[in-house]
């Protein structure tokens, strides 16, 4: 037991008062005090904005100092000082740490906080606070913006002195965006960041479809995205955190294999997994190498720049085969990190475990709250406002008998009364025409008055039909996000693997070092997708047969090859590249038709300059078909198999502003060439016409075209079988990517044969408002429309009519592509 005593003032007479106490109760009492106090005001995020209370002090405090992205930067210790003062009851150690890392862009996805000066790295830390400057990011007045319209509400501090926001208005999905981690009492929550495009596309489906399923979700949001890229290796534990709120992946380092110099090749990693520095690699694989852990490297350099980005260097010893160093590296050090989900947030002031479709609908939910709260504000406000211009305009119309009741009155108090009862105003409306200054009585500021009468009543009747349709609510927040999306998101930096797939023929080692191991010469196929990934798959065997869809991505091309030889890739300014197959990510093999949400982007194996856009892979064997290019000023041209030893040479003389706008392999004189105008016109002729020419012939004329008119499509159609022809229209003025036209799919035998160089015959009819083709495209079945994320497109049934219109479709259609069967050869 535990006795309390309590002595008295000693004017007053001495009472002894002993409160027994029992030491468990009263250790259970503290305890879960000082737990309720870490897990809701300091360890854990709120679901709705994101942010743990010291965060969300931190952008109210810079916001009430004015510290926008317009202004110039402060000191942090202003700053850190401004909020231990008034808002935050702790240390200012804990203020500058999470003000450092709200600042750095490797730390979070969407940065709330533009910092100036040293605010550290992955591997060492950032300068003091009187060192540094800080303001608000872009992002962050976001998540500030309509704490001036009652969207939120207000509570006091911790000394009820101030008051600050219980919850900032958030105008993103921050919690997801930019994740979260923090470790409370009992419980922690770990979450990683988030694709801003991706998590609002998904939010924005949710309020359109308020029971969508996780499938339906993940759709928008199929993994993290982290601030450094890198990759995410099996996607399982990825489902089953967005399904229940707790998972496991793996993050991989982004590298290459690559000839240093002539004579010595290495490993280049150019992205780490999350939160890992290069300093920490480094010495890891030095400590290694020292305990004889790890054999094959020569030597480990750090090329990291500014222009250059990451750029991490790894000397593989002669004798050594790169591909088995790299996974031991992957196995051994932290070029490969597990990363745990634990989706614990703040909701309703309980700690809960929250899936994906939970975690964006108590946003949702929260944000059309906000929007609600905002516009009854807004509402209000003009409804004021209206109602004095509404007096103001009485008082105008008598003007003369206005300042006569006024001049004739004692005091105020009498004019505002004679106001009231001779003109009908109410008070509000007779203290304002008393506060009114001469120079508004004019006959200009009348003509003002009435247009912002109108101005207003139109903006009332729009907020009340906002107030009184839940839907129109919705699609306002919907249209609010779409707006934050195109100004914020970024392009993906994080490429989703199914799996990690060991390289080609080398084995995961067990014991001291790794061995060279051979890599068989196994027949392949090397396939590249609409969406730039490159991968090869473990056999020979036969491509989907006719009437299988793939899950993922359109084949724009698919080559034969070996493990251990070469393809080369056709670009749009006449090049052939050579990429190695050996290098290229392994499809496991399927029950169905293989599908390349395994494979890697193209970028990782060939650098493009800006303008150059890969076309197709060709077959680089000594008894390869002839390749036929088609050009956007319709050149045709076939060219002999001419490779030299280099890794890459030109296969066709351009003329200047001209580009390729297809390639493909002619394995028999009787097939088609086939071009497609954005004016709509095509052109079919024998591969027979075009006689093969060497690689650096300019080729000959295709398809004469009209004035203004350029060619959008080439490839080779096998008459012999069922062939379709895809037309997709819309109007020039559009923005790209935005109209997804119409759509109309023909037979290709509707489509006579014409000679070499004419103009061809009408493929498609414009509707009103259209007048240029955006896509186009003529092939074998079966064909597979792709979006420009990859996902499949339905395309509507083939008609008759050769010359008809299209039909309005929904989706847009970024690529269009046939995959080709075993029997095609290349």
């Amino acid at each position: 037991m535990a006795r309390r005593s309590a002595t008295p003032p000693p004017e007053d007479p001495v009472i002894e008062r002993i409160v027994d106490v029992d030491v468990a109760d009263e250790m259970k009492a503290a305890f879960l005090e000082y737990s309720y106090s870490v897990i809701y005001a300091r360890a854990l995020p709120d679901a709705r904005d994101g942010l743990k209370p010291v965060q969300r002090r931190i952008l109210y405090a810079m916001s009430e100092l004015g510290l926008r992205p317009d202004r110039a930067h402060v000191k942090s210790s202003r700053i850190v000082g401004e909020v231990m003062g008034k808002y935050h009851p702790h240390g200012d150690s804990a203020i500058y740490d999470t003000l450092v890392r709200m600042a750095q862009p490797f730390s979070m996805r969407l940065p709330l906080v533009d910092g100036h000066g040293n605010f550290g790295s992955l591997d060492d830390g950032p300068a003091a606070s009187r060192y540094t400057e800080a303001r608000m990011a872009p992002a962050a007045l976001l998540m500030v913006s309509g704490l001036d319209e009652a969207t939120v509400d207000f509570v006091p501090n911790y000394d009820d002195t101030q008051t600050q926001p219980g919850v900032l208005p958030a105008a993103f999905p921050n919690l997801l965006v930019n994740g979260a981690s923090g470790i409370a009492v009992g419980m922690a929550t770990s979450m990683p960041p988030h694709n801003l495009v991706e998590v609002i596309g998904a939010a924005r489906h949710l309020l359109e479809h308020p029971s969508a399923s996780l499938e339906d979700l993940m759709r928008f949001v199929p993994g993290p995205d982290l601030p450094g890229g890198g990759r995410i290796v099996g996607l399982d534990g990825i489902r089953d955190a967005y399904a229940a709120g707790r998972g496991t992946f793996r993050t991989r380092a982004t590298a290459r294999v690559t000839d240093l110099t002539p004579r010595r090749r290495g490993i280049v990693v150019t992205e780490l997994p999350y939160l890992v520095g290069p300093e920490k690699v480094i010495e890891k694989i030095r400590d290694l190498v020292q305990a004889k852990k790890l054999q094959g490297i020569s030597d480990v350099k750090d090329l990291t720049d500014r222009r250059h980005g990451l750029q991490l260097v790894i000397e593989v010893k002669s004798g050594f085969v790169p591909e088995a160093v790299l996974e031991e590296l992957y196995r051994l050090t932290p070029m490969e990190e597990s990363f745990g989900i634990n989706n614990v947030a703040l909701v309703d002031g309980q700690p809960r475990t929250m899936g994906l479709a939970e975690l964006l609908r108590v946003f949702v939910d929260f944000r059309t709250d906000v929007v609600r709260r905002r516009t009854a504000y807004r509402l209000a406000r003009r409804e004021e406002r209206l109602h004095l211009v509404q007096g103001l305009l009485l008082a105008i119309l008598d003007l003369d008998e206005v300042i006569q009741l006024i001049r004739s009155s004692d005091d105020a108090a009498m004019a505002k009364g004679r106001l009231m009862s001779v003109f009908d105003l109410s008070e509000a409306q007779a203290a304002y025409i008393l506060e009114l200054q001469l120079r508004r009585l004019t006959k200009f500021s009348r003509l003002e008055l009435d247009k912002e009468r109108e101005e207003l009543e139109r903006e009332i009747e729009a907020l009340r039909a906002i107030l009184a349709d839940e839907r129109l609510l919705r699609r306002t927040v919907s249209g609010e996000l779409a707006e934050v999306a195109a100004a914020h998101g970024t392009p993906r930096r994080t490429v989703l693997l199914e799996s990690a797939g060991a390289t080609a023929g080398v084995a995961p080692t067990a014991g001291r070092g790794a061995a060279p191991l051979e890599v068989t010469d196994d027949p392949c196929w090397v396939l590249l997708s609409s969406t730039g990934l490159l991968a090869r798959t473990t056999t020979d065997d036969p491509l989907p047969a006719e009437g299988t869809r793939a899950r993922h991505d359109a084949l724009v091309a698919a080559v034969r090859a070996t493990a251990r030889g070469e393809v080369g890739l056709v670009t749009s300014l006449g090049r052939m590249i050579r990429v190695s197959v050996l290098e290229l990510p392994t499809l496991p093999p399927t029950a169905g038709p293989p599908h390349l949400s395994g494979g890697a982007p193209l970028a990782a194996y060939v650098d493009l300059p800006r303008g150059e856009e890969p076309i197709t892979l060709a077959s680089l064997a000594a008894d390869a078909p002839p390749l036929a290019l088609g050009t956007a000023s319709g050149v045709v041209k076939r060219v002999t198999p001419d490779h030299l030893v280099r890794s890459s040479w030109e296969i066709v003389a351009l003329k200047e502003g001209d580009v390729l706008v297809g390639a493909a392999p002619t394995t028999s004189e009787e097939q088609d060439l086939v071009f497609v105008t954005d004016d709509a016109q095509l052109l079919r002729f024998p591969a027979s016409a075009v006689r093969p020419q060497g690689r650096t012939a300019g080729g000959m004329a295709g398809i004469r075209l009209s004035a203004g008119a350029r060619a959008i499509h080439f490839g080779v159609v096998d008459p012999a079988r069922e062939g379709l022809v895809v037309t997709v229209s819309g109007a020039s003025g559009a923005l790209p990517g935005t109209q997804p036209g119409a759509v109309k799919v023909t037979p290709y035998a509707e489509y006579p044969a014409k000679g070499r160089g004419t103009a061809g015959v009408r493929c498609h009819r414009f509707l009103k408002g259209e007048d240029l083709l955006l896509l186009g495209w003529a092939g074998n079945v079966p064909a597979h429309a792709a979006a420009a994320n990859g996902g499949p497109v339905q395309l509507p049934p083939a008609t008759g009519r050769r010359d008809g219109s299209g039909t309005p479709w929904t989706q847009l259609v970024a690529a269009i592509a046939s995959a080709p069967k075993a029997s095609d050869g290349t």
